[in-house]
This record gives structure tokens, sequence and C-alpha cells, in this order.
């Protein structure tokens, strides 16, 4: 479920998609996305019930998802190393894809790390994004980025039961950006199904979370957790402008209350205006 489902708020047509459609801000101010809205997730028995029994229903889940949903998928041997590995993923979620690197740290072949992830890709648990390639640089990442396809999955399977500023801000800002990006893709494969999903990243230089395309229209969105931000989350927002002409809008996505306009083709939007 999105966020919009959630709160029973769907009269009017996503803000997202209106923005991304004609890029105008909405008047008045948003309360921030909370820390809670992230550790539950959209999946519609743990978001919609209680918060003291995440824990239950996510055991329940994964044990279910692995013993009964992997088997009739696939003839997987070890079941422990399947879901190790997924639980090495979703500490990796909203990262570049190096299955290398996934395949070491879960003691695995590299073939085998990626059939495993191809059938958690198979049964909907992650999503890979591939990179934004339509401006010329030579230091373009070229690897997808993985998204687990719940931020409150994510959580569970990763150890996260706190986002608490200041503990592991890293994979704190990895789960919000991991919500954010649930949330959009829903969005979009409701309203817009012909867009475009990416990521756009400089090696050694600059990022952006999001791309959005559909045609000629591209809208680049970071993702930061915090309440206010700062000139440099700017950074790689403004260098997607600058190598892409064809962006009509950049955007910064914080989890703060008031939306502004810092300049042409670059603003900064709460994420839960962004997902109304």
């Amino acid at each position: 479920m999105t966020r919009r489902e959630q709160r029973r708020a769907i009269e009017s047509p996503p803000f997202l998609l209106e923005f991304f459609g004609s890029p105008k801000l909405r008047r008045g101010e948003v309360h921030p996305v909370s820390e809670t809205e992230v550790l539950k997730g959209g999946l519609p028995p743990a978001c919609l019930g209680p918060a003291d029994g995440l824990d239950d229903w996510f055991r329940s889940y994964v044990q279910t998802y692995v013993e009964r949903d992997v088997r009739q998928l696939s003839s997987i041997a070890d079941l422990v190393a399947f879901q190790n590995l997924a639980q090495l993923a979703a500490l990796r979620t909203s990262q570049v894809l190096v299955i290398s690197s996934l395949a070491r740290d879960a003691k695995l072949k590299a073939p085998t790390a990626g059939r495993y992830l191809d059938l958690l890709e198979a049964s909907f648990l992650i999503r890979r994004l591939p990179p934004f390639l339509k401006n010329r640089s030579s230091r373009l990442v070229k690897s997808p980025k993985m998204h687990f396809t719940d931020s409150g999955l994510a959580a569970y399977l990763a150890g996260v039961r706190s986002l608490e500023p200041g503990r592991d801000d890293l994979l704190r800002g990895a789960l919000f950006e991991t919500y954010f990006v649930q949330n959009a893709a829903a969005l979009l494969e409701a309203y817009r199904p012909e867009a475009r999903l990416s990521y756009w990243h400089e090696q050694g230089r600059y990022e952006v979370d999001l791309v959005i395309e559909a045609g000629r229209q591209i809208m680049a969105i970071e993702v930061k957790a915090a309440a206010r931000w700062q000139e440099s989350d700017l950074t790689g927002l403004r260098a997607f402008i600058d190598r892409t002409p064809h962006c009509q809008s950049a955007v910064l996505a914080y989890n703060g209350t008031q939306s502004v306009q810092l300049a042409e083709r670059l603003w900064a939007i709460p994420i839960s205006r962004l997902l109304e």
C-alpha cells in the first residue's frame, strides 16, 4: 500500500505526478514522514497493524516465504544460505549492487549469489534500478542500484528496530530512500506506467538517487532523511542539471515541512508532500 492509501487520502491526484508534468508548488506545511511509517513499510498486515506486533508478523512472513514460496519457485538446496544472502542484501538496500562483494560476504560463489538475487527479484522482494546514461561522462557507474520493494521488510531483515538519528545514519538514510522509491514506483505504475525509473552516479563525484523519465520529461530526485538540508545536499542535483539539458526539475526530497524553489529547475520539497 502507498502512503496515500494508508492515510485514505486518494481523492486528489498524486502531487508527485502533478509536479512531474508541470513543476508547481502547493502552499502550506506538511507533517514529516515518521520513523514508524518507514519501519512498517507498505505490506497491509504490517502497515495497518500495531507497531508492537511487527516483529512477529515479519518473522512469520519470512518463514513462509523461505520455506514455502522459495521452494515452489526454485530448487534451492541451502535455504539457510539463501536467507543469509537476503539479510545481507537488506543491509545494502539503496546501494549500487556489486554481486562479487555480496557473494564474498555471503560466502557464496558469484553465480549462486546472482541466482539468489534473481529469485528475490522474481518474487518481488527487490527492485534493480538501471543507471541513467543519457549524458556524456566516461565516469558513469553502469551497475544497477538495488532496493528492497518494502522498507519494513528491509528493516526487519537488516535487524533495524529504531531509526533514531545518530544511531546508524547511513542505514537510516537508505531505508528512508527505500520507502520513498517504493511509494514513487507504485504511483508511477498506477498513473504513468510508461515512465522509467533509474539512478545517476558519476564514479567518485556525483550521485542522484532517482531519475524519472517519460518521453522528453526528466525529473531528478535526491532523498534525505533529515528534517533540514544543507547546500552540500544539492551538489549531485546541480551536476545532473548541468549535464542533462532536458531535465525539467531537480528535487531535494527531505523530511521537513516546507517547500521552496532554490533556483531555476531546482526545488527542496518535503517527502510527505511528494507522496501525498
